[in-house]
């Protein structure tokens, strides 16, 4: 096996970084997949590229909204090096030139509509976050508004827990008084909530457009000079739950533009979901790619074709 150069910093269960000199990185989506915390051993082809593609798409598109991360995508840019050299050969679609930044320690989660770890919250509680909800809620159901739900970043093998408002603000204390130009923790935990809920709602009125409903999504921020960007992807299917409007029926789970069907798969294999994971059929693999590259299509308006031959994205 091929040393990792010394360029490399770690991985992901999907993305690979790479150091570039001081002030760059290199972010490179991979096909691996990954369900109950664990990576699968059969990845799902051009996964990666349709995560990137559709972060670029986005990255674009909000910039007005909250500066990100992206500094090119070009591999022409990567020094010689930086990635083993099989690995150079195949990073056209699906990797980003990023400035650092130092990467806030909560998951920035905004939901739209009642599902997933808020259904079961609000199940027990009526409140998610601390954030109560009208009584009699359906499962699926849409929120009066879009709310944050931020989560804590769990270590590898552990799941994220919800958390409040509150909580956050103290978790944002020590990256608050280490950068001193972003204000106090409540200043910069303020400011996430509203860059959060405004980047949803730009997403949301541009899948309407569409036929789409972003359920909810998870965006991650971070610190550069004083200023807070966006980082990592943004509303991908392995970040947020995209559902189809014209089948939408409030009153259990939808079905999504996700890894969900290997969910669904893998829910009837005697797995105990524990590494390694069981190898996915041909017919998961096929099914699973087309969702991903539907949901590319359909946000973007574009051939994803297009950009595999060509590396660009539509406006």
């Amino acid at each position: 096996m091929t040393a990792a150069p010394t360029s490399y910093i770690r991985s992901g269960k999907v993305r690979d970084l790479y150091a570039i000199g001081d002030d760059r990185l290199l972010l490179v989506a991979s096909d691996r997949l990954s369900a109950f915390d664990v990576v699968l051993p059969t990845p799902i082809p051009d996964k990666g590229r349709v995560l990137t593609g559709l972060s670029r798409f986005w990255f674009g598109v909000t910039r007005d909204v909250i500066e990100n991360h992206v500094l090119g995508t070009d591999p022409a840019g990567v020094p010689p090096g930086v990635v083993a050299p099989e690995l150079a050969a195949d990073l056209r679609g699906r990797m980003l030139l990023c400035r650092r930044a130092m990467v806030l320690p909560v998951e920035v989660v905004v939901r739209g509509y009642i599902s997933g770890s808020g259904w079961k919250e609000y199940r027990a509680s009526g409140a998610v976050c601390g954030v109560t909800l009208p009584a009699g809620l359906r499962e699926s159901d849409r929120l009066p508004e879009p709310i944050l739900t931020p989560a804590t970043k769990a270590e590898a093998g552990e799941h994220d827990e919800n958390i409040d408002f509150e909580t956050m603000v103290g978790a944002l204390e020590r990256i608050a008084v280490r950068d001193g130009g972003v204000g106090s923790p409540r200043d910069l935990a303020q400011r996430v909530r509203d860059v959060a809920l405004a980047l949803y709602g730009r997403a949301a009125t541009q899948c309407e457009s569409v036929g789409l409903i972003l359920a909810d999504t998870k965006f991650e921020m971070g610190l550069a000079d004083g200023e807070l960007i966006l980082v990592d992807e943004v509303l991908t299917p392995d970040s947020s739950r995209f559902w189809d409007a014209a089948t939408y029926a409030p009153g259990g789970p939808q079905a999504s533009f996700d890894k969900q069907f290997v969910r669904d798969w893998l829910e009837v294999q005697s797995w105990d979901k524990t590494a390694p994971g069981p190898e996915l059929p041909p017919d998961v693999v096929a099914g699973t790619r087309e969702r991903y590259v539907q949901a590319y299509e359909r946000i973007t308006r574009a051939s994803f074709d297009r950009y595999l031959e060509e590396d660009v994205i539509a406006r």
